[in-house]
C-alpha cells in the first residue's frame, strides 16, 4: 500500500496599520501583489488544479469569494487570505518542508508589502460574510447548483488546513468508507488543533468556534471520485468529482483549526495514515455530529469523553503505524494530550496579558517571525 501526502494552509494577516486584513477592508489587488512576486514551478500543473478564473496559477493563491457578472465572466474576488499548496509527496516530512519553505517566502514577500503572516482559524471581528452588493440571479444560480457554495458565509470566516491523503490500489468503496470512518471520529482529531478562541471582537466561551460554527454544515472528510455514478447524496457532501486525474481517490480531512507549528500537520497526516491502516475503530459516519464537534470546540481535552477517544483513536494509529518510521511524527500529539492544553489555551493566555487580539496574533508564528 503506498500512500501520498499534500497540505493546503490558509494564512491570515494584519496588515500595516495592525488591523485584521479581511475582506471589509483589504482588496484582490493588496494580497495580488504579493503572488506576483512569488516564483512559479511550471511542473506542477499536473497536480495543482489552476480552476476556472485562473486566480490559482501558483503554489499559493488568494482565497476567497469570487463575485460574477450575470455570466461566467469573474468581475473581482474578495479576499480572506492568501492559501499554500504543496504538491503531491510519497513522504509527509517533504510535504512539511515544502510547506515551510513555500510559508517563509510567503512571509518574506508579504512583509515587504506591510501583512504579517498571523495565526487565527476565525475571523476575530466578522462573525459572518455577507457579500456586498448582494448576490445577482446568475450567483444565486451557480450557489444553488452546488450545495457546499452555499456556506460562503462560513468559509470567508473560517481558515483551516486541508490534509489530503491518496493510498494507491484502494476501491472506491474503501476509499468512501475511510471517509465515513474520518468523519466519524473527527470530533477526537480536531481537539489538538484548536487556534480559535476570539470572536466578535473579543474572547469566545471556548477553544474553537470554528469547529462549533462550521460542522455539520461543512464537510468533515472529502473523497475525490472519478465518475458521476459514485457520488453519494449527503449534506455536506462525503464525495466529490475529481477536477483533474491527479485528484482522483484523494481523501481530504478537512475539519481541523489551522497551525503555526507544521510539525503538528505531519503527525496529523502521520495520524490519518494510521487510521486508513487501523481495522480496530468500527465507527462510520455519512456526515459529521455536529453536536459531538460542538462539545469538542467548547472543551476539548478537558471533557472527559473527548480526551479518553483522542486518546484511543491515537493509540489505534500507532499501533495500526507498527514499525513505520512514520509512528515517530506522533510525537507533538501525545505531548498535547499528556499537557491537556493547546494552542487556544496559549492564545487566551497572551490576550488575558496584552489585553488585545492583535497582539496575541502578533505572537503566533512566532519563531519563524524571528527569521
Amino acid at each position: 500500500m503506498k500512500f501520498f501526502f499534500g497540505i493546503e494552509h490558509e494564512v491570515a494577516f494584519l496588515n500595516k496599520e495592525g488591523k485584521f486584513a479581511d475582506f471589509t477592508h483589504t482588496k484582490f489587488a493588496d494580497f495580488e501583489q504579493i503572488i506576483e512576486k512569488l516564483p512559479t514551478y511550471p511542473n506542477d500543473y499536473l497536480q495543482l488544479r489552476v480552476g476556472d478564473a485562473g486566480i490559482k496559477k501558483k503554489r499559493w493563491y488568494i482565497e476567497g469569494f469570487e463575485r460574477f457578472a450575470d455570466s461566467d465572466k469573474v468581475i473581482d474576488c474578495l479576499p480572506k487570505g492568501i492559501e499554500i499548496r504543496t504538491t503531491i509527496h510519497s513522504n509527509i516530512q517533504t510535504a512539511i518542508t515544502e510547506l515551510s519553505n513555500s510559508f517563509h517566502l510567503l512571509h518574506e514577500v508579504a512583509t515587504n508589502f506591510g501583512f504579517i503572516p498571523v495565526l487565527h482559524s476565525f475571523n476575530p471581528y466578522n462573525k459572518v460574510f455577507e457579500p456586498q452588493p448582494p448576490l445577482n440571479d446568475y450567483e444565486i444560480k451557480q450557489l444553488q447548483a452546488y450545495p457546499d457554495e452555499q456556506t460562503a458565509n462560513i468559509y470567508m470566516v473560517t481558515y483551516g488546513p486541508d490534509l489530503n491523503i491518496s493510498v494507491s490500489n484502494l476501491s472506491i468503496e474503501s476509499l468512501i468508507d475511510i471517509g465515513k470512518k474520518l468523519t466519524y471520529y473527527s470530533p477526537y482529531i480536531v481537539p489538538f488543533t484548536y487556534s480559535s478562541p476570539f470572536y466578535d471582537g473579543g474572547l469566545w466561551d471556548g477553544l474553537s468556534v470554528r469547529t462549533f460554527v462550521r460542522t455539520g454544515k461543512r464537510s468533515a472528510a472529502l473523497v475525490f471520485v472519478e465518475k458521476q455514478e459514485q457520488l453519494l447524496k449527503s449534506v455536506p457532501s462525503l464525495t466529490k468529482l475529481a477536477r483533474i486525474p491527479a485528484e482522483v481517490g484523494r481523501i481530504e480531512f478537512k475539519a481541523c483549526d489551522s497551525c503555526d507549528d507544521f510539525s503538528i500537520y505531519a503527525a496529523l497526516l502521520a495520524l490519518l495514515k494510521g487510521l486508513i491502516l487501523d481495522k480496530t475503530l468500527l465507527g462510520r459516519a455519512t456526515t459529521p455530529d455536529a453536536t459531538l464537534h460542538q462539545l469538542s470546540a467548547k472543551e476539548g481535552f478537558g471533557n472527559e469523553d473527548i480526551m479518553i477517544n483522542s486518546t484511543k483513536v491515537l493509540q489505534a494509529s500507532e499501533v495500526a503505524l507498527g514499525d513505520d518510521p512514520d509512528v515517530e511524527l506522533l510525537t507533538p500529539l501525545k505531548i498535547l494530550l499528556t499537557k491537556r492544553k493547546i494552542k487556544s489555551h496559549e492564545l487566551i493566555e497572551i490576550f488575558q496579558r496584552v489585553g488585545s487580539i492583535e497582539e496575541a496574533l502578533r505572537q503566533t508564528y512566532y519563531l519563524k517571525n524571528q527569521g
